[in-house]
């Protein structure tokens, strides 16, 4: 009996539908590329929070960042856009908050330090034959915050 083997990125679209998580990928890829396409000025007063619909959430630190990033919202979704290779968002809204440290996480989830280099060298090889450079850096991003929930939970 001859089995065929699918691509890795089908497994892999195939298990982020299953388990509900293939519409969060536009968000994880927003927020990991917002620092270089907004640039270093914006991203220290405004953050991505949730991307619902095509429609972006910002926390903004100021009422003054608030008034110039409202100015700027069509050269923003425009970077954005280009950047992420499709139209994703298609509007901005903006809410004047705290600014986490780290964006477009769940509120109240707590990442512990780093990973070391030994655990991002096995990382490293355990993805290094997926072809798609996207896939290959949200499983990487998959297994880091696996590992890093993992030893919060064992206490390490």
């Amino acid at each position: 009996m001859a089995r065929t083997i699918d691509k890795l990125s089908a497994t892999i679209d195939k298990i982020l539908k299953a388990r509900g998580m293939q519409s969060r990928v536009p968000e994880y890829r927003v927020s990991s590329r917002w620092a270089g396409t907004v640039g270093a000025a914006i991203a220290r007063h405004a953050q991505p929070r949730t991307l619902r619909g095509g429609r972006l959430l910002l926390i903004v630190d100021s009422p003054a960042w608030m008034q110039q990033i409202s100015l700027m919202k069509p050269e923003i979704i425009a970077k954005l856009n280009s950047n992420l290779g499709a139209e994703i968002i298609r509007d901005i809204t903006l809410k004047l908050g705290e600014l986490s440290s780290s964006p477009m996480q769940p509120e109240g989830e707590e990442v512990p330090a780093v990973i070391s280099r030994e655990e991002r060298e096995m990382i490293d090889q355990s993805v290094h034959e997926v072809g798609d450079g996207e896939i290959r850096e949200a499983i990487k991003r998959m297994i880091e915050k696996h590992l890093l929930r993992t030893r919060k939970e064992s206490g390490r």
